[in-house]
């Protein structure tokens, strides 16, 4: 009689303890295209191992520029090769996967040279990524969910205003779905090119840098990594992701093996109030490591 008045309590108890892990789990997001010989776009988002996938790179725009997409070899803007990702774009969402757009990158030509420079380039993504219109779409008609800054270079300024000027305009959308904004930060707190748009509190998701930064990466040490964790959770934004490289080649240092960050590093910051999970750069290098396989029963 004892056991059998049990099993309703530890039925309960079990599926509560479900319901809290699931409540603090996190998700992986991954940049794609830059790279020639990773999986496509649909296999990307049919792998199931991701919850954001992040196209890569918007290199070149602002300062009176036309703007220019670059995604390797996976296909051609400029001839219009790449409209064909609309399809892959949508069955991604379809997943539940939220795909964004990045901006920038460690290599490119771009920066903001006034407010007014910021809303056009607001204006030119908005129409021809998101949820306006373009007879000239480089991704065709599918609409992203979301744009991504990834700014190492051309200045700190007016960073905020882009913010501001996207979130307005997907605001302005009637039964629209509005716009996501996330940042790639480098780890050393705050970002000299990212701040004042992070601040600004209307950034989704902030998947910091914890590589190619060796003061406040992983292997710098518990004490300084948790400092520098510690300051990003404080910074006005939904989630928190810690970003590191798929594998020992996609980046100069950061690489944290995986059986390490499973049993070591996930375990500091999981509980973590805006834990969000990890980001990795990039999918061509974890196609070739498995890294994701290998830590997302665990994020």
């Amino acid at each position: 009689m004892a056991n059998q008045a049990l099993a309703p309590f530890l039925l309960v108890a079990s599926l509560l303890v479900a319901f809290l892990a699931t409540c603090h789990a996190g998700g992986i997001a991954v940049y794609w295209g830059q790279n020639d010989g990773e999986a496509s776009l649909s296999d990307t988002c049919a792998s199931g191992n991701y919850k954001f996938v992040i196209l890569a790179f918007v290199y070149k725009f602002g300062k009176g520029q036309t703007p220019q997409l670059d995604l390797a070899s996976h296909c051609d803007p400029s001839s219009g090769g790449c409209t064909g990702l609309s399809d892959d774009i949508r069955s991604c969402q379809s997943s539940g996967i939220k795909v964004l757009l990045s901006i920038g990158g460690g290599d490119g030509s771009y920066g903001l040279s006034s407010q007014g420079d910021a809303r056009d380039v607001a204006a030119y993504l908005w129409n021809n990524y998101l949820g306006g219109t373009s007879s000239s779409r480089p991704l065709g008609d599918a609409v992203l969910d979301g744009i991504d800054f990834d700014i190492e270079l051309g200045g700190s300024k007016y960073w905020d205003s882009l913010a501001r000027d996207l979130k307005n305009m997907g605001k302005n959308k009637v039964g629209g779905k509005g716009v996501l904004l996330s940042a790639a930060p480098q780890c050393p707190f705050p970002d000299e090119w990212d701040n004042g748009a992070i601040n600004t509190g209307l950034f989704d998701y902030v998947w910091v840098q914890f590589y190619n930064n060796p003061p406040c990466q992983v292997n710098a040490g518990r004490g300084a990594f948790m400092d520098a964790w510690k300051q990003w959770e404080s910074v006005p934004a939904g989630q928190i992701f810690l970003g590191l490289p798929a594998s020992k080649d996609a980046a100069g240092t950061g690489f944290v093996p995986a059986d390490d960050l499973n049993s070591n590093v996930l375990p500091l910051i999981r509980g973590s109030p805006k834990y969000g999970g990890v980001m990795l750069w990039s999918k061509y290098y974890d196609d070739r490591a498995g890294y994701s396989d290998a830590i997302k029963s665990h994020v």
